[in-house]
């Protein structure tokens, strides 16, 4: 069956799209929840004449997809997870941990839309997650993955460093 949206629609286009879909799925879904219109010539004529006013909601879109990705861009984010003296984490960072510490820094960003290379991150260090935002806008997001402290005391990596320091002066 041939629609045309009247919103965005999830894994399907948005406002002002022409799409095929099957029967069953506008039917049941789409047409009840009025997602969509019918596809005919004046549904069509109705939405010619809408055009530049959908425009003008997507450029916005696109604006607001710009400007988030330069803040994104800029910001940093500093996760600290439990980890080993290697360097491994217990655990993983994964798109739900960077969402959330997303969140704590005031943006709000679905899980499904980060992608971290290899799933996900199992070990201390630098790192860069991809942010898929609007249309082809996409952010990159500096992760820098850092061990606990662990009941007050610096993580082993850390003390290995700090004891030699240590050494050198008391051998003056």
């Amino acid at each position: 069956m041939k629609v045309i949206l009247n919103v965005d629609v999830k894994h399907l286009g948005e406002e002002g799209d022409v799409k095929n879909v099957a029967n069953g799925y506008a039917r049941n879904y789409l047409l009840p929840r009025n997602l969509v219109v019918v596809y005919n010539e004046t549904t069509a004529a109705l939405f010619e004449a809408r055009k530049a006013e959908i425009e003008a909601r997507k450029e916005v879109k696109r604006q607001n997809a710009r400007s988030l990705k330069e803040k994104l861009e800029s910001a940093e984010l500093v996760i600290e997870m439990p980890a080993g003296s290697n360097g491994k984490l217990y655990g993983a960072v994964t798109a739900t941990v960077i969402a959330e510490a997303l969140a704590k820094q005031g943006f709000e960003i679905e899980r499904k839309r980060i992608e971290i290379p290899g799933l996900a991150i199992k070990s201390v260090g630098n790192y860069h997650a991809t942010i898929k935002l609007y249309e082809a806008a996409v952010a990159e997001v500096k992760v820098a993955v850092k061990a606990q402290e662990r009941n007050g005391e610096a993580p082993a990596a850390e003390k290995k460093a700090e004891e030699p320091a240590a050494k050198e002066e008391k051998a003056e």
